[in-house]
């Protein structure tokens, strides 16, 4: 009878991703305990839980209350922001917690930061899950793509409700147990990376059509809803044709053309960034900017004409769009290569045994990058777990071959009309080292063994090998 009254879950954490997923749960049927060191939220949720369509959520006001209202093994999802944060509020509700209850971190947090906390759960007794969550606040409400890691037998207590608030597509829900350790968080840092690559493919695109083929924010509006028919068919290219649309309220013209140019790197961007170099995969930076604007004052000032977008006399704009997006096309192939290759260079460092296939299935629906490009993606490992690259399967491996003329065009043109591409020109480099078998680094061996007696490897027979090579070259000069 007591644990009838019992709510099956808790969240604390009542910022609006908290709120909506608490309302999500509750929305599917599972009553859910609420809990908010600032009170007014957790009235919030509960005016919001009544409004929506009197939902079962109780709120709470205290760490003990909270604990005590959700019945056993109990299940806690703390959504706070990442770092000391999280720390204070396991704290807080693990003194009230016993042994076999759980903790689920919703949060953005670095995958050594949620490992550290499974060992601390551990000397408790608890349970401990890092879940990537992604969708940003309509899917913590309506369907996100979820990406818990660590305890197994966490998240085998929690997978009805999880698989009943991720969302649905096809094949399934949104969710799926990521493995062990922090590799949910880690998934979700390379999901967005993977997110900021896309997004930085798109806006090279914009660029390249605005200031080369001259096309005005009326048809590019019109080109991304095209584009977003066909195989580019995504939640990126379907906001990105909305927003073309949107009207400057303070002036004449679009509000696309009033924001100022300026992006951040910080967590999760920044993270992946560190772990490519780390484990020798692939990455992008950008130069912030003040220093760009520094850098623009200085090149005129030394005699660069501002000449952007010269290249656009005679172009036949129809021939541009299509190239473009072919272009976008291939790149956006070879930056979620570069993402899956980090999870997979991860995978075996930790060894996750990360499923590849399944990472491509729950990013359908729910999150940012979901689009119909994922389903082919998911395939490709189905037929082949072990592949090495995107690159190198043969339908992508097909399609890419059959879009290189028009991507090299795209970069080409770009470069003779001074628009930087860093992402396509970056995703061609990386296509072009996979389609040469021998590539300069012979040079660069022989030049450390020559400063530095780093040794190298031949190609003709086996083993290890030093060369005199200053001696020898000068020998009878």
């Amino acid at each position: 009878m007591e644990s009838a009254s019992l709510s099956r879950i808790g969240l604390a954490g009542l910022a609006v991703m908290g709120q909506n997923l608490a309302l999500n749960i509750a929305d599917k049927g599972f009553p859910i305990s609420v809990y908010n060191r600032t009170t007014s939220k957790v009235d919030e949720t509960l005016d919001r839980a009544s409004e929506e369509g009197k939902l079962p959520v109780s709120g709470q006001y205290s760490p003990r209350d909270f604990v005590l209202s959700i019945q056993r093994p109990r299940s806690v999802i703390i959504l706070v922001k990442a770092g000391a944060p999280v720390d204070q509020t396991i704290s807080a509700l693990s003194e009230y917690m016993e042994p076999g209850d759980c903790i689920i971190d919703g949060g953005n947090e670095w995958y050594q930061n949620t490992e550290r906390r499974i060992v601390e759960a551990e000397k408790k007794g608890l349970l401990y899950l890092g879940m990537g969550v992604s969708g940003g606040e309509e899917g913590a409400r309506n369907g996100p793509s979820l990406m818990p890691g660590g305890s197994f037998q966490a998240y085998n207590n929690v997978k009805d409700i999880l698989e009943k608030v991720a969302a649905q597509v096809e094949d399934g829900p949104c969710v799926t147990y990521i493995g062990e350790g922090g590799s949910g968080n880690f998934v979700k840092m390379v999901h967005n990376g993977i997110e900021y690559g896309d997004m930085q493919l798109i806006s090279e695109a914009y660029d390249v059509l605005k200031n080369v083929g001259g096309l005005s924010n009326d048809e590019l509006a019109e080109i991304f809803t095209e584009w977003n028919r066909g195989e580019l068919e995504s939640f990126l290219v379907e906001i990105t044709s909305d927003i073309f649309r949107v009207k400057d309220e303070f002036g004449d013209g679009e509000l696309v053309d009033k924001i100022l140019d300026k992006t951040g790197m910080k967590g999760t961007g920044k993270w992946t960034v560190q772990q490519a170099a780390e484990l020798s995969v692939a990455a992008r930076l950008l130069l912030r900017r003040w220093i760009r604007e520094n850098a623009a004052k200085v090149l005129k000032e030394a005699g660069l004409k501002e000449d952007i977008g010269s290249a656009s006399h005679g172009i036949d704009k129809k021939r541009l769009i299509d190239d473009v997006r072919q272009a976008l096309y291939a790149s956006k192939i070879c930056s979620y290569a570069q993402g899956m290759n980090l999870l997979r260079a991860k995978s075996v460092e930790k060894e996750w045994n990360l499923n590849l296939g399944e990472m491509a299935r729950i990013w359908k629906g729910g999150c940012i990058i979901r689009a119909v490009f994922l389903d082919r993606i998911k395939k490709a490992y189905q037929r082949n777990p072990n592949l090495a690259s995107l690159v190198v399967d043969p339908d992508f491996a097909k399609e890419m071959v059959q879009r290189q003329a028009a991507w090299r065009r795209v970069v080409g043109l770009a470069i003779s009309a001074g628009i930087s591409t860093p992402g396509m020109c970056a995703s061609l480099a990386y296509f072009d080292t996979y389609r040469r078998a021998r590539l300069p680094a012979n040079l660069v061996q022989a030049q450390r063994d020559l400063f530095g007696a780093h040794t190298y490897e031949r190609t003709d027979r086996p083993g290890a090998y030093h060369t005199e090579w200053t001696k020898l070259a000068r020998k009878g000069n």
